[in-house]
This record gives structure tokens, C-alpha cells and sequence, in this order.
């Protein structure tokens, strides 16, 4: 490789810098494409894409979905400036009827992608059953936004900072998060894939906190400040929980089958009784159990079980070995 530098452009007293001259070969446009489309990583049923060539959910339509389910579940903070008293109810039924044909379009490509059937996303059993999804997800919205005010009541009584309710609706991460999951995991529970990771996972990226839809909630929730929680797929939470920055709630290990992958859908995350308080930095790993009215301290690290009405602190440095990826 030769090499030259820039003296014909050098300014009085600038250094002088070489530039490589690059030799190398290049392929043609089509020979990259063929090269791309030749490896299986594009083709059906490889590890990056569903069996079939159905267009996947829109990741951009979902997150308009979400945002138009917020303004029907706390209608009047979001969505149209001009809902008025008199108009909202007007304004939550125009909201829903697009939310619906949105809605199951998505699903339905959910289902599709992954559906082995015919290649061109026109699935009759597949458009059923996003139907059928669509209408049982719809007819959920009421339980959903009466466990959100919940969570709503357990942020204002929960924070001192909150001077009202409508502020913690308003601008709390941890509610936006909550929000998310919770609609998230009445598509989790119907059976549809893809979809509710991705409504959770933006919620991730906006939050900086990281519910599985998978998870099992109950009412109350309060996630105060919230940057970098963590709450696996498997956990369980009960009632009138609150947890702080920067808590994980994960798996010690994995278990692995005869090929060393990760079996799936194991109950590998902690359970969390009602009445528990969990503290900025602690770590809670493996299918433990928090019993109920217990308060976990900031930066714990803790792998059994804590019976009831525990107070639980820092104790002396222990190292503890972890495999198979233990401690996400």
C-alpha cells in the first residue's frame, strides 16, 4: 500500500499528514445484493425472520398505537387539545374506532410473520384470529385503566415531590413504563408475538426502565425515578409494591438443553409479595420470594428467599460465581 500526504494543500506551519491509498478490490452492486440474499440470513425460516414473507408489525404504527391507548385510558391529558368535557367521550370513541383497524392489521402481521402458511400475509386463520384478538384486547381497556389509576394514586402517595396526581400522570417515567406494560401484557396474554416486545421495549428506550411483558403485576405499582429497572419475563409482583432506581429483578441461571441453548419460558425471576419496598440498586436474582411487607435496602445483592417482614441491608463483600449468563 503507498502512501501520500497533502503537501500541495499544507498550510504555512501545519503538520504534515500522510493519507493511505487504498487498494482493494470492489464488487458491483449486483454481486453485493446476490451475496446478502446468498448467506440465509434474509431467507424464511433462518434466525433473523419468521417462516414465512409476510410483512412484519410496523414498529412506527405500534408506537401510534400506544400513544392513541394512552389518550383513550387518560382522556383529556393526551392526544387532541380541544377535548372539552362535553367532546371527550366523542373524541375517545373516534380515538378506539382507529386504535381498532390499526390494531389489527398489526396483530394480524404478528401472527402472519410467523405463520407457515401462505407467503403472502392473506392468511384466513390469521385474520380471524387477529379479529378475535382485537375485539378481546378492546373489551380489556376498562380493567386496564382502572389499574392504572392504581398505579397513579400509589405514585402521588408515594412520592413527596408529587404535588398531584395529574403530575405523576403528566411526567413520571415510571408511569409512562407501567402504561406501556400493561397494555403490552393484555397482547402478551392473548397469544400474539413480537408486538408486545416491541411496545415495551420503546417504552425501554424513552424510560430507561425494562418491563417483560411477560411479567405478572399487581395493582399499585410505584417505580419512583425508575432509570434502569429491570423486571424479567417470569417475575411476579403483588400489590402496593414500590421500587427505586436502578433495581433488577433477574435471573441467577439459566437452565440449558442437550444442544447449550436457554430453555425457554422457565420460572427463572423473583417473586414479589404485596407491601414490599425495593431500594435504589438492588439486585434480586433467581426464583426467590420476597415475602410480603418486606423492605430490601439500596445496592443488596440477594439470591434466597426473605420471609416476611424483613429488613434487609448491606452485609459483608461476598463473591458468588454465576454461569450460563447469570445475573441478566
Amino acid at each position: 500500500m503507498s502512501r501520500k500526504t497533502n503537501e500541495g494543500n499544507r498550510q504555512p506551519g501545519a503538520p504534515t499528514i500522510e493519507l493511505p491509498t487504498l487498494s482493494v478490490e470492489t464488487d458491483d452492486l449486483d454481486t453485493i445484493v446476490a451475496k446478502l440474499c446468498a448467506n440465509g440470513v434474509a431467507a424464511p425460516g433462518s434466525v433473523l425472520r419468521g417462516p414465512s414473507w409476510a410483512l412484519p408489525p410496523s414498529r412506527e404504527t405500534i408506537i401510534e398505537i400506544v400513544e392513541s391507548l394512552r389518550s383513550v385510558l387518560f382522556p383529556g391529558y393526551f392526544g387532541t387539545a380541544e377535548m372539552t368535557r362535553e367532546s371527550f367521550r366523542y373524541h375517545v370513541g373516534a380515538t378506539l374506532d382507529r386504535v381498532v383497524r390499526l390494531l389489527r392489521e398489526q396483530i394480524k402481521r404478528g401472527l402472519c410473520f410467523y405463520c407457515v402458511g401462505d407467503d403472502s400475509g392473506e392468511c384466513p386463520a390469521c385474520e380471524d384470529r387477529a379479529e378475535n384478538v382485537t375485539r378481546a384486547f378492546l373489551s380489556r381497556l376498562p380493567a386496564v385503566q382502572a389499574v392504572l389509576a392504581s398505579d397513579v394514586i400509589a405514585a402521588y402517595e408515594g412520592d413527596p415531590a408529587a404535588a398531584s396526581p395529574d403530575e405523576a400522570v403528566y411526567c413520571y417515567p415510571g408511569l409512562r413504563a407501567i402504561t406501556s406494560f400493561r397494555i403490552a401484557h393484555e397482547i402478551f396474554r392473548l397469544g400474539v408475538p413480537l408486538i408486545p416486545r416491541i411496545i415495551t421495549e420503546h417504552a425501554h428506550s424513552v424510560t430507561g426502565i425494562d418491563i417483560h411483558p411477560g411479567a405478572v403485576i399487581g395493582e399499585n405499582l410505584f417505580i419512583d425515578h425508575g432509570t434502569g429497572v429491570v423486571v424479567g419475563e417470569t417475575c411476579e409482583i403483588g400489590d402496593r409494591v414500590r421500587i427505586y432506581q436502578g433495581v433488577t429483578l433477574g435471573a441467577k441461571s439459566f437452565p440449558l438443553d442437550d444442544h447449550g441453548n436457554p430453555v425457554k419460558g422457565v420460572p427463572r425471576h423473583p417473586l414479589v409479595e404485596d407491601d414490599v419496598v425495593i431500594y435504589a440498586g438492588a439486585t434480586i436474582l433467581g426464583r426467590v420470594t420476597i415475602g410480603r411487607g418486606s423492605v430490601i435496602g439500596g445496592n443488596v445483592w440477594l439470591t434466597r428467599n426473605v420471609p416476611p417482614g424483613s429488613r434487609i441491608s448491606q452485609a459483608q463483600v461476598r463473591s458468588e460465581l454465576f454461569s450460563d449468563g447469570g445475573g441478566i
